[in-house]
């Protein structure tokens, strides 16, 4: 299951973390987001080369500007604590496992 981050706990889980990190940056009323959130979910128990995170911007508007959400779902792969790639929309799971991996 992808884990649930929230301001508090973005440093320590991403920010700091030794593996690269998907961080998928949603709402509960976002019908996109719940339609990739089986595949993330999937996708965390699966890949061992990288962790994925999810952070609801409703809860955590912070992040959300400091990151430019402007649209959602939006996806962002983090390695050694900066943003390396991307990605706004949903995506089929390869697709996201592919991309993930291109910028890792």
């Amino acid at each position: 299951m992808a884990k649930e981050i929230s301001e508090k706990t973005f440093e320590a889980e991403v920010l700091n973390n030794i593996k690269p990190v998907l961080v998928d940056f949603w709402a509960p009323w976002c019908g996109p987001c719940r339609a990739i959130a089986p595949a993330l979910d999937e996708i965390s128990k699966e890949e061992l080369d990288f962790e994925v995170m999810k952070v609801n911007i409703d809860e955590n508007p912070e992040l959300a500007v400091k990151f430019r959400i402007q649209s959602i779902p939006s996806m962002m792969v983090f390695k050694n604590g900066e943003v390396v790639a991307s990605k706004v929309g949903g995506s089929a799971k390869s697709s996201i496992i592919s991309w993930v991996k291109e910028n890792i």
